[in-house]
């Protein structure tokens, strides 16, 4: 893990306000859904990407193939041959 150096503090409702620049470097906006890990004493959030959604949009497709351990959907896999 690499620290930022940025301490928050949580509030009276138990939350805590991300930094405009790690929103911002993440591309985490106010409808972005994070999943919540623990590791060990670490508290982890991460961007929510359901199972086999596409990489690069994020769209679930049953259409979806796998490239290099990652989902691609259809629509994607046509912008990327130029169609």
């Amino acid at each position: 893990m690499i620290s930022t150096g940025i301490v928050r503090h949580i509030d009276a409702l138990g939350r805590v306000v991300l930094p405009k620049e790690l929103r911002r470097s993440f591309d985490i906006t106010a409808d972005t859904p994070l999943e919540i890990f623990t590791e060990g004493d670490a508290i982890l959030l991460r961007k929510y990407r359901p199972a086999g959604a596409c990489v690069l949009c994020g769209e679930v497709s049953p259409d979806a193939v796998q490239l290099h351990g990652k989902s691609v959907c259809p629509r994607c896999r046509e912008a990327l041959a130029g169609r």
